[in-house]
C-alpha cells in the first residue's frame, strides 16, 4: 500500500479537494485494511477478498473508496445510513473484521497536535496526519455475516415486482399481502411522479 501522503493526493484529486474527512477516512481505511491483513486491497487478487460497510456519506466514505478500491458497482462497498462516521472492513477470505468509528474526542484534541497551526481547517488536517490511531478512532474487533445476495459478483437473484413490474435484484424484494413488491410501491419513492407522465425527447 502506498504511504500516507501518496494516498492524500490520489484521494484529494479523486474527491475535489483535501478536507479533514479525507485524511480521516485515508488513514481509517490504511488502519482497516492492515488489521485485516491486506496490503493491496485495491488489485487482484485482494480486491476479490474485501468488503467495506461505511456508515456515512460525507467525504471520509470517499476517501475509503479511494484507498481500498472498494465500489458500489462492484458490491464491495456497502452504504448503512446510520450517520456515524465509522466503516467495517472484512476480509472474505479469513472472516476477520474490524469496525473502526472516528472519535469526537479527536476534534477537540486538534490544537494539541497542531499547535502552531491558527486556520481551524487546516489545523484539523494536520493533526489528523499526526494523531496515533487509537486517538483518532476507537477500534472494535467484530464479526460480519454478509448474506450470500450481498456478495461481489453477478447476480443469482432476481424476481419480477407484482404491482410495476419492475425487475428486482440480489433479495431486496418485499413480500407484502402474499405479493412480491419493490420497495418503491411497498413502502413509497424518494421521488414524485408528474401527474402528466410525457416521453422525454433527447436533442
Amino acid at each position: 500500500m502506498d504511504d500516507l501522503n501518496t494516498l492524500l493526493e490520489g484521494s484529494a484529486r479523486a474527491h475535489g479537494h483535501l478536507c479533514p474527512g479525507q485524511v480521516v477516512g485515508v488513514r481509517m481505511a490504511m488502519l482497516g485494511c492492515r488489521l485485516i491483513g491486506l496490503d493491496n486491497p485495491s488489485q487482484l487478487p485482494q480486491i476479490k477478498k474485501l468488503i467495506v460497510y461505511v456508515e456515512i456519506d460525507r467525504c471520509a466514505t470517499d476517501a475509503i473508496a479511494h484507498v481500498t478500491g472498494a465500489r458500489l458497482g462492484r458490491r464491495s462497498l456497502k452504504y448503512v445510513d446510520n450517520g456515524i462516521m465509522a466503516a467495517t472492513f472484512i476480509n472474505l477470505e479469513s472472516g476477520k473484521a474490524f469496525r473502526i468509528v472516528s472519535t469526537e474526542s479527536s476534534r477537540d484534541l486538534a490544537h494539541v497536535y497542531a499547535p502552531n497551526v491558527d486556520d481551524i481547517r487546516q489545523r484539523q488536517i494536520d493533526a489528523y496526519r499526526n494523531m496515533p490511531d487509537d486517538t483518532l478512532f476507537t477500534i472494535e474487533p467484530v464479526w460480519v455475516d454478509v448474506p450470500v445476495h450481498d456478495m461481489p459478483g453477478p447476480s443469482r437473484f432476481k424476481v419480477r415486482c407484482e404491482s410495476c413490474g419492475a425487475m428486482i435484484r440480489d433479495k431486496k424484494e418485499v413480500l407484502i399481502d402474499h405479493r412480491t413488491l419493490c420497495r418503491p410501491c411497498a413502502y413509497g419513492t424518494y421521488y414524485r411522479p408528474l401527474e402528466t407522465r410525457t416521453r422525454l425527447k433527447i436533442a
